[in-house]
């Protein structure tokens, strides 16, 4: 009896993680240099900006660590994690209402909150230039 009680625990939570990974939102930012897909976290700033998608727009380098692209609507920030430094970090950053797409670390900041993290295509963020889009990744 142990064992079946051990075996559906070990059932149901496996297939909680599979679920799990399959309603992740993801997006897909294209651009010159190839392509970077971002799993979003499920903070309501990420979920405005998805909603918002597809965009067509302009990206422009910012430092030396980022690059960073301007949303047509504001993020509610609302309950939204704060960033942390890190490479492949995906970021708002509210004064300014940019998106910012981070290939190198950074500093935290008290008004850059967290919208999610590369998946793939880390090496292309530093590349980006002139036109990107910038879709959901299905």
């Amino acid at each position: 009896m142990k064992r079946l009680i051990l075996f559906a625990i070990i059932t149901c939570t496996c297939a909680g993680l599979l679920m799990a990974g399959e309603d992740a939102m993801r997006i897909r930012v294209e651009g010159s240099s190839g392509v970077v897909v971002y799993e979003l976290n499920d903070s309501e700033a990420a979920k405005a900006l998805a909603a918002q998608l597809p965009l067509e727009l302009e990206v422009s380098d910012f430092s030396d660590n980022e690059k960073v692209f301007y949303p047509p609507e504001s993020l509610p920030t609302t309950g939204a994690p704060m960033a942390r430094g890190g490479r492949g970090v995906l970021a708002y950053y509210r004064p300014w209402g940019d998106v910012v797409m981070f290939y190198d670390s950074f500093s935290p900041n008290s008004a850059l909150y967290e919208l999610g993290h590369v998946i793939s295509g880390q090496d292309a963020i530093s590349g980006l230039a002139g036109r990107i889009s910038v879709r959901l990744d299905n």
